[in-house]
């Protein structure tokens, strides 16, 4: 039996974007407020949790091939590259370097190598959790 759930996808379509929306701004303005990789991973995941809830399992997975396994170890290798390569320049494990960018519509802003680690960090977040929430939702046949 298929259940009408018009309304609950309708909703959640808007609810995502905001719920991503809110995710990019924890993740950049964890640096200066409390927020970061961290948090927006689990906000983000929130968001694909809600995605699988509201529609079914086939179609979110037509339209979001992942498989969060790769996303996690991606991230992982990602917040660990962030931490060797300033190494490699004689410098310390996660040494910070930074610099000043202008940018033509929103002036100079600072790019920072520590925004790599905490996209490292999302993306292990959020493919960990669902990785955790995937496996628990289908259960064992035992």
């Amino acid at each position: 039996m298929k259940i009408n759930d018009l309304i609950l996808r309708t909703v959640v379509q808007f609810v995502v974007f905001i719920v991503l929306t809110i995710a990019i701004y924890l993740f950049f303005a964890g640096h200066y407020t409390p927020g970061g990789g961290f948090v927006a991973g689990l906000v983000l995941a929130s968001a694909v949790v809600m995605l699988y809830i509201s529609f079914d399992t086939d179609t979110v997975r037509k339209g979001l091939p992942l498989d969060f396994k790769i996303v996690a170890a991606i991230g992982v290798t990602l917040a660990l590259l962030s931490g060797i390569l300033p190494m490699l320049f004689g410098q310390p494990f996660l040494k910070m370097s930074s610099m000043n960018i202008q940018f033509p519509l929103i002036g100079e802003k600072t790019l920072a190598t520590v925004m790599i680690f905490e996209l490292g960090v999302a993306l292990t977040v959020v493919g960990v959790v669902m990785t955790i929430i995937l496996s628990i939702s289908e259960g064992s046949d035992d």
